[in-house]
């Protein structure tokens, strides 16, 4: 039988827009493609971290589109954030189930940015809760997350896509699912709208070169939806499902080559 890729998936940063990647993964799981590795930032590091540590695909479509946001925002005074994220570390430990990276069904890779040296945080070890607070503190959005002497934020910053974290795990052929193309962003209404746009054009430019690591990209079209629309969940994923059943003839036609060629 012909050798099978160990397959990556990267699930990039974008806010609500990464509410795609349950699109994604759900035309995948039809397809029989077998996800073997997950690397996250941002919305991916929450979308995968629930994925990996082993829940249904359609039981995150439903919390997606069903779970009031109410229920997960606690606005704060502006001192390092508008959203001070107590509220959304709980629910994510509930997501996650308070498990460690050790103990997930897929292997799991987050990043975050250290916000006072510039680097790269990568996690693969300890509780996951931790490393998903980190990865979604959008800056100046979120507060950052105090974390073993760091001020981390949100893993786009550094790593919008994080291709190289699915190889280093293992991955043998990455599909990186990226929310961030945009031609044109929503119309700017109050400061987050100044601060998540602007983050959203930066990470765009940062990730232009850092696309051609990965053997395969899927980019569900997102154009004018914000990254904080949160209450638009069934719209991004419907806009996953219809990218990636486009993309998949291609898909699979490359992973066929793959085995083809590691066969001989």
């Amino acid at each position: 039988m012909p050798e099978t890729p160990r397959i990556g998936l990267a699930l990039g940063s974008g806010g609500a827009r990464g509410f795609a990647h349950i699109g994604v993964l759900q035309v995948l799981e039809e397809a029989k493609v077998p996800i073997q590795v997950i690397s996250g930032s941002s919305m991916g590091s929450l979308i995968g971290a629930i994925y990996a540590t082993g829940a249904p695909v359609k039981r995150i479509e439903q919390l997606a589109c069903h779970l009031p946001v109410t229920q997960w925002i606690d606005v704060t005074l502006p001192r390092m954030g508008v959203i001070a994220g107590e509220r959304f570390h709980r629910l994510i430990k509930l997501l996650t189930k308070e498990l460690n990276f050790d103990q997930t069904v897929i292997p799991l890779s987050i990043i975050a940015t250290d916000l006072e040296t510039g680097e790269r945080v990568t996690f693969t070890e300890g509780p996951i809760h931790e490393a998903v607070r980190a990865s979604v503190a959008i800056p100046g959005v979120f507060t950052p997350y105090h974390y073993h002497g760091k001020m981390l934020v949100d893993g786009g910053v550094i790593d919008r896509v994080p291709i190289q974290a699915a190889r280093e795990l293992g991955a043998e052929f990455v599909i990186a699912v990226d929310v961030g193309l945009f031609d044109k962003l929503p119309p700017v209404k109050n400061v987050v709208d100044v601060i998540v746009q602007s983050i959203d054009i930066m990470e765009r430019e940062v990730f232009r070169y850092r696309v051609l690591d990965a053997d395969f990209v899927v980019r569900p079209a997102l154009d004018l939806m914000s990254s904080i629309a949160f209450n638009s969940a069934e719209k991004a994923i419907e806009v996953g499902r219809t990218a990636m059943q486009g993309a998949l003839p291609q898909l699979l036609s490359l992973l066929d080559e793959w085995r083809g060629l590691h066969s001989q």
